[in-house]
């Protein structure tokens, strides 16, 4: 299979690494042959395969990998060992690092971080200045935005809104059409489902289920 970019000349150093700009080779997906995308450290960064594309100013780098049909847009940057696939996007100033990992439909923007080995999957959406981070994971049609920060193996799915300046940790599990927010802190094996709504200066740990 013939490639679909090459590296230009036109290079920024971030953080000491060189980053070239990249240019589309043929038409695919979205892109048009010529068309100028983001820019990434070496081809290990963006598959040559499939749709996937970095736009704009958007960074790739380190062992970061994006595939499928994956775009990184706007200022966003994936580095570490972060991989975006499927049909995942990532974009506005969000950031993704560590090991962690964002695909299926899921989309990351705003100001949001997803580090360590964080998931975010299926038709979830984080956003805001949300931080996931830890063995975290976020999937389902579930929203985490605001400032929340989801950490540790807590887990949070269904249609279930974590927002605010709520904190989730340890084992916790947020589900259902649940909503955790204000400065609510669930943490341990706690498990909120149903149609709960954390809120407020609410501590949540141990073993409680709400739902």
């Amino acid at each position: 299979m013939s490639a679909k970019y090459e590296l230009t000349q036109e290079t920024i150093i971030f953080y000491g690494i060189v980053l070239h700009r990249i240019r589309a080779l043929k038409d695919f997906g979205i892109v048009c042959a010529g068309d100028l995308g983001g820019y990434i450290q070496s081809e290990n960064n963006l598959s040559q395969e499939g749709s996937c594309w970095v736009f704009n100013n958007a960074q790739v780098y380190d062992e970061a990998l994006v595939f499928g049909a994956a775009l990184i847009y706007g200022n966003a940057r994936v580095f570490d060992n972060a991989r975006v696939f499927d049909n995942a996007r990532v974009f506005e100033n969000a950031q993704v690092s560590g090991n962690a990992l964002v695909f299926d439909n899921a989309l990351v923007y705003g100001e949001a971080r997803v580090s360590g080995s964080g998931m975010i999957f299926e038709n979830a959406l984080v956003y805001g200045k949300a931080q996931i981070s830890g063995n975290a994971q976020v999937s389902g049609n579930a929203l985490v935005f605001d400032r929340s920060q989801v950490s540790g193996e807590a887990r949070v799915y269904g249609k279930s809104w974590v927002y605010g300046l709520s904190q989730l940790s340890g084992n916790a599990q947020v589900s259902g059409n649940a909503l955790i927010s204000g400065n609510a802190q669930v943490s341990g094996s706690v498990q909120v489902s149903g149609e709960a709504h954390i809120s407020g200066y609410t501590k949540l740990y141990d073993n409680m289920i709400v739902y």
